[in-house]
This record gives C-alpha cells, structure tokens and sequence, in this order.
C-alpha cells in the first residue's frame, strides 16, 4: 500500500521546510511513503527547498495556475507514481502533519472513498466571527447541494483513494474544495470526515482576499458545480417561479372575465402568457440539460476508464 502526500505550493520556501518535517515518516497499514510538491510557478525557491529536503517528486508548472490546477497536477503525477493513497495538505503547515494516520484511517477499514480533516470552524479560534459565520453558511450550502453531510467544505485536508482520485474532474479555476464535495455526492461517494487540529496561522489566506471576494467566487463554484451535476433540479426550480406567478395572475384574470370587468385587465393576460411561456421553455431546457449530463456521465466513465488503461490498472473488479 503506497501512500502519496502532494503539497500544492506557491511562494513557500520560508513554511515549507516546517510542513515537510512535521510528516509522518512511518503508518501502519502503509508500505510506502512518498511526498510530492507541485510548484504551481513561484517565482521564489519553493522548488530548490524542496528538492534540499529531499522530496520525492516535484511537479512545476510553469506559469501560476491556481490552486485548482495545482491540485489537480498532483493527483495525475501521484496516479502516476502508482499511488493507493493520496493525501493534500497545505504548504503553509496549517494542518498537523500528525494528524495523517487519522485521515486515512477510514480509508484502510474500507469506509471512505474521500476523507476530509475537519477543523471544527464553528469554533476556531483563528477566524474571525464574520469568517466563521461564513464558512458555516459555505458548509451548509455545498452539503446541501451535495446531499452528503460536510461541516467543512473548505478544508484542504484530504484523503483519497486511488478510484476517487481517478475520477476526480475539476472545471473551475478558483478552488478544488467545494466543486469536489459536490461532485463526490453526485456520484454518490462515500465520504467521511474526521476531527483535525490546526497550527498557528503563518500567513493570510491567499483564495480569501476579502468577504467579496470569498462569497462570489464561492458562491459562483456553488452555482456552476451544482447545476453541472443537477440540472434538472435547477431548471425545474427557475421554471416554477415563472410558472407559479403566471399560473396565479392567470387565475386573477379569469376571476374578472367572468366577473364581467376582464377588458379591463388584458395587461395581466399579457403577462400571464408571458411567465407561461418562459416557464415552459425553462423546463424544456432543464430537461434538455439532463440530457446532455446523461452523456456527460457516459463521457466521465470513458475518460475514468481510458486514465486506468493508460496508468495500467487493471479494468476487472472494483478498486477502492
């Protein structure tokens, strides 16, 4: 069993070396140890650090990426390395190396495909109240739109196994966090998380500039991943509130015909026809875009099934 920790970096030459040595050298349940570094372009000597330390693989990117790219560089070369396990973790030592065994714990009694470090940020003390009231309402919202239980979306944290990350696709370019949970619950992953400890802050967070910021980008990934995953849910939703208003002025209108005053309100009739129509067409389109997710789907299996052919895994049977 071979365990890979990636660690996304940009410009952490001066927190790196302290996230390297807090890393576990030894688990149980685990053959193998190896620690990957993707260097998503730092224009400091992230990658000269790293390689003085003694890591085992470095990717760089050549250019600053995001987080999302990063990310998603580390799983390919850690697929690539024939990892059965991958964890991330942060480059700035937000997270305790030692809390690893416990993350993947799940992972080797067979419960999880995708295990999350849960900080507890209803009550850390490094956020502030507005932060934490922030990431609270974030959680609900992505467990909400995932249909699995996540009390922190945001966290970086994670485990996954080698069919999870196979099948780990991420469109956005913000941030991996959200758009992956939501992802995981469409395809009905087993996800788990577990309580995680956090060191003293070292830097101000790079994907939270400020509160606007965090909520329309959040909330932007929110939107596109969910309607990704569940279109017709969405479409269906929009359409009712155009159908619903024009249903009732409708209803409204018919009351004063028969009433005998109906000339009157040919305006409501007007609007009426109008929230029918584009009700009905939103729902054509919502039921039109399931379609195409229904090919999507059919696309994500092909892809997940070219990837194991191309790294050589075996197509029989059911990897964990």
């Amino acid at each position: 069993m071979k365990l890979i920790i990636q660690i996304p970096c940009y410009n952490e030459e001066s927190t790196l070396p302290q996230t390297l040595r807090d890393l576990p050298r030894r688990i149980r349940g685990i053959d193998e140890i190896a620690v990957l570094i993707i260097d998503d372009g730092s224009v400091d000597r992230t990658a000269a650090v790293a390689a003085d330390l003694g890591v085992d693989h470095i990717v760089r990117l050549s250019v600053n990426k995001g987080l999302a790219a990063a990310y998603l560089a580390g799983l390919e070369a850690s697929l690539a390395e024939r990892a059965d396990i991958i964890v991330n973790t942060d480059a700035d030592n937000q997270y305790q190396g030692g809390d690893i065994p416990l993350l993947i714990e799940p992972i080797l009694a067979g419960r999880a495909d995708i295990v999350v470090g849960d900080r507890g940020v209803a009550t850390l003390a490094q956020f502030s109240p507005l932060k934490r009231r922030l990431q609270q309402l974030g959680s609900w919202v992505v467990q909400m739109a995932a249909g699995v239980r996540i009390p922190d979306a945001t966290s970086g944290f994670r485990a996954l196994t080698r069919n999870a990350a196979l099948r780990t696709i991420i469109m956005g370019q913000y941030s991996y966090t959200l758009e992956s949970l939501i992802q995981a619950g469409a395809r009905r992953m087993a996800v788990e998380y577990v309580p995680v400890r956090v060191n003293p802050k070292t830097r101000t967070s790079r994907l939270m500039r400020n509160v606007p910021h965090y909520i329309v980008n959040s909330t932007a990934t929110i939107l596109r991943a969910y309607t990704m995953y569940r279109p017709l849910r969405v479409f269906l939703a929009l359409g009712l509130l155009l159908l619903l208003p024009g249903l009732v002025l409708g209803i409204r209108f018919l009351c004063f015909y028969f009433a005998g005053a109906g000339a009157g309100h040919v305006q409501s009739l007007i609007l009426t026809a109008i929230l029918l129509i584009l009700g009905f067409q939103v729902c054509l389109i919502g039921l039109l875009a399931d379609l195409i997710g229904f090919n999507r789907r059919i696309l994500e299996e092909a892809l997940y099934r070219i990837r194991r052919i191309e790294l050589g895994d075996a197509l029989a049977g059911e990897d964990r």
